[in-house]
Order: C-alpha cells, then sequence, then structure tokens
C-alpha cells in the first residue's frame, strides 16, 4: 500500500521577526502535511508570536547556541525526515520537495543544500573564502565529498538524526553533522539551491572571526579523535624531524673530536625523539579505539529502521 512519510521542518532561530513568518509559511506551502517546528533560542523580539501566527509549533531552548538548539530538536521531534533551515529566509523552500524526493528516491541519508548566489551581499566573499579553507581541511583528512559543509540548509533521514551524537554547541554544529557522515561513509549528496541575503530588518548572528576560530577547533579536536593515527603521526614527525636538526652538529662535532661538548643539545634531541617515539604509539593505540568506537557508532546507526520507501 503507499505511503506518505512524516516530514518535520526543523527550524532554529533567534530574533528572526522579520522573516521567520515568511519562512515557515514558504515551507509549509511547499511540503504540505510536514509539521513546522521553530525552536526559539531566547528571542527578544516577537519571533515567537510571528512563528505561531504563520503555523510552527514553537519551542523553546534556553542553553545558547545553535548546536544545542539542534540537539534539542533531534532529540524532541519523531518524524521520517527532517528538513533543517535557518529562520532567516536566506534559503529556498521551493527547493525542498526536489531534495526530499532525492532522499527517498536515492535511499540517502542526508542532503546537504549546496548555496549558489547571485550578489556579493547574500554570501560574502570572506564567507566563500572561509568556507572553502575549511571544506579543503575536512576533505584531507575525511574525504572530499562535500563543497558546501556549512549549509544550514539539510534533509536527512530519521536514521541519521537519531544516531547522530550532536557534542556542538554553536554554529559549528554543520560541520560535525558532515564529518560524523563523512566519518561512517554513510550514502550523503548535496543538491544546489538559490541562496539570497537576509532581509533587511534581519541580522546576522553569526560572528566571522570568532566562529571561524570554533570551527577550526572542532576540526582539529575531530581529527584528533576520529583520526589520532594521522594526528599524532604528524606531531611524531615534527618532534623527530627538530631532534634530527639538532642532533646534527653534535653528531658532526663527535664524529671529528670524539666529544660531545653540546650535552644539554644532545640530551635535549634525545628527549625529542623519545617523545615523538611515545607520540607515535599514541597514535597507533588509539587508532585502535577509535575504529572500536566507529563500529559502535555504526552499528547504532544501523539499529534504527529506514522508512523511506514509498510503498509497502
Amino acid at each position: 500500500m503507499n505511503w506518505t512519510p512524516q516530514v518535520a521542518i526543523l527550524i532554529p532561530c533567534l530574533d528572526e521577526e522579520a522573516a521567520i513568518g515568511k519562512v515557515v509559511a514558504d515551507f509549509r506551502l511547499r511540503l504540505p502535511g510536514a509539521f513546522a517546528f521553530v525552536y526559539d533560542n531566547g528571542s527578544t523580539d516577537h519571533t515567537v508570536d510571528t512563528a505561531r501566527a504563520a503555523g510552527a509549533v514553537v519551542r523553546r531552548e534556553p542553553l545558547k547556541g545553535k548546536g544545542n538548539v539542534v540537539r534539542r530538536m533531534f532529540a524532541d521531534i519523531e518524524a521520517d525526515i527532517y528538513v533543517l533551515v535557518d529562520g532567516d529566509d536566506t534559503y529556498d523552500a521551493a527547493s525542498a520537495p526536489a531534495m526530499v524526493n532525492r532522499l527517498m528516491d536515492e535511499s540517502l541519508d542526508m542532503i546537504i543544500g549546496a548555496r549558489s548566489q547571485n550578489s556579493d551581499r547574500a554570501y560574502r566573499r570572506g564567507h566563500r573564502s572561509g568556507n572553502r579553507l575549511l571544506n579543503g581541511l575536512v576533505a584531507l583528512f575525511f574525504g572530499e565529498r562535500m563543497r558546501d559543509m556549512l549549509s544550514g540548509y539539510r534533509v536527512m533521514s530519521r536514521r541519521f538524526v537519531k544516531s547522530f551524537p550532536a557534542l556542538a554547541s554553536g554554529f559549528e554544529i554543520e560541520t560535525e553533522l558532515t564529518v560524523h557522515a563523512l566519518q561512517l561513509r554513510l550514502p550523503i549528496s548535496e543538491s544546489a539551491t538559490p541562496y539570497r541575503e537576509r532581509a533587511a530588518a534581519s541580522s546576522s548572528k553569526l560572528r566571522t572571526i570568532p566562529d571561524g576560530i570554533r570551527i577550526v577547533r572542532l576540526i582539529a579536536r575531530l581529527i584528533r579523535e576520529e583520526k589520532p593515527l594521522e594526528f599524532f603521526s604528524v606531531i611524531a614527525f615534527l618532534l623527530a624531524l627538530v631532534s634530527i636538526v639538532l642532533a646534527i652538529p653534535v653528531v658532526t662535532t663527535y664524529l671529528h673530536t670524539g666529544l660531545v661538548p653540546r650535552l644539554p643539545t644532545a640530551v635535549l634531541s634525545v628527549g625529542l625523539m623519545l617523545v615523538a617515539f611515545l607520540s607515535l604509539a599514541c597514535g597507533l593505540i588509539l587508532a585502535t579505539v577509535t575504529r572500536g568506537r566507529t563500529e559502535v557508532k555504526r552499528l547504532q546507526y544501523l539499529s534504527i529502521p529506514i522508512r523511506l520507501q514509498r510503498s509497502q
């Protein structure tokens, strides 16, 4: 018999009175039958009233930060397909039906709405450059499958949402979502979607430099935790290189004179080489632990039944 999946539209927002009503109305129009959930993160304007008037189910999350809001949403809401979008009306609601249909037709776990824009005011040049840099860093360690991992527009399966640990607290949540999917080698893809500038009365909550630093720190932490052998091997290589550079003049002098006049340098060189070997050993041990953790996450993911077939 025919079966229609339950779609939930998830909209985290803060002080988006000027845009939230249109976002809710547009997505409800494009996805008839879907429930729109707006989670307010402490707005001081009329965001809550505007969202409720537009037909959304409104809830509040007191812990500040987009990551905290998304974690609460993923825990609270039960659905078959989740559409995650920002409440600032910069993403295109008309793209949602095609993304949902593609998720079902291709049995994917996540589709990222890759931003395409016609105006520098919508997607500033500095943000694009930073996005490319961060995407390249993630691709280097986790694989090059995405070109816009920082997009806030995503369509996800229930299996993905309910097995995602959601540890980030702020705007780095998009990076964590992407790395989680890449690490488990889940079926994911991208779909180009228009991206427009904010309404005149709306202001961005993204702090370019502080949030960029937080994202870099998250990537470094994820590399350390999910790719420990690569992480500690780099450290071991650098330590060993410094040790060898320091040892060269000491060894050269010893070969010519039979003396070690630079004893502190020799001790430092040996110490650095020992630390390099310890770092490599840590990487080898933690790689085994990480493999076990990855297997557990994979099993948790597989334990959640998939419900994306159009008929059953």
